[in-house]
Parts: C-alpha cells; sequence; structure tokens
C-alpha cells in the first residue's frame, strides 16, 4: 500500500495511484497534468519517509479531469429589531484530480 500526503490549496490530502479527488480550483486546464511538489509524507512498502517540512524530491502526478463550481450556499446575517439584513450567495471552485503516480525522492 503505497501512499502520499500532499498539500495544496492550504489542505493536506492523503492519496494513493487511482484516487479521484476534489481540490481547490487551479489555473491548470482540464486534460494536462498537474505535479505537486508540496508533499509532506511518502509510504513505501510499509515505510514511511516524513519530510521537514517537504520530502526532498518527491512529487504526486495527477491528471486533470475538469472543473467545477459546488452549489451555493447562502450567507445571511441578521440582527433582530434594528433592520438589518444581509443576504449573499457563495459557489466554491474546485478542480476534479485522478492521481496518476508518486515518485519519490
Amino acid at each position: 500500500m503505497d501512499y502520499a500526503v500532499f498539500k495544496t490549496g492550504g489542505k493536506q490530502y492523503r492519496v494513493q495511484p487511482g484516487d479521484t479527488l476534489d481540490v481547490e480550483k487551479l489555473q491548470v486546464p482540464a486534460g494536462a497534468t498537474a505535479e505537486f511538489e508540496q508533499v509532506l509524507a511518502v509510504s513505501d512498502e510499509g515505510s514511511v519517509t516524513f519530510g521537514s517540512p517537504y520530502v526532498e524530491g518527491a512529487r504526486v502526478v495527477a491528471q486533470v479531469q475538469s472543473h467545477y463550481r459546488d452549489k451555493k450556499l447562502i450567507v445571511f446575517k441578521y440582527k433582530a429589531k434594528t433592520r438589518y439584513r444581509r443576504k449573499k450567495g457563495h459557489r466554491q471552485a474546485y478542480t476534479r484530480l485522478t492521481i496518476e503516480d508518486i515518485r519519490r525522492g
């Protein structure tokens, strides 16, 4: 069981080759490959290598499947008896990735 922990968009993800995951939007066109160099940990046949802060020479290679936006969240602020109301919507942009390979340093 080989896996890696990498960081993108301020979040950390534990992935294996073949996994599909959604990360915050990347500026990479759909169909292209993305490489992540901020690898925090790599497991290779049961032995785990931790970086300080990153594993030297390790990278995660992923195929960009698509870009999409999540459903709308409504943010509503309200204060009683003062006629204060604010309604705002937010849709987060995501990129769907398929992990192809984990390269060790």
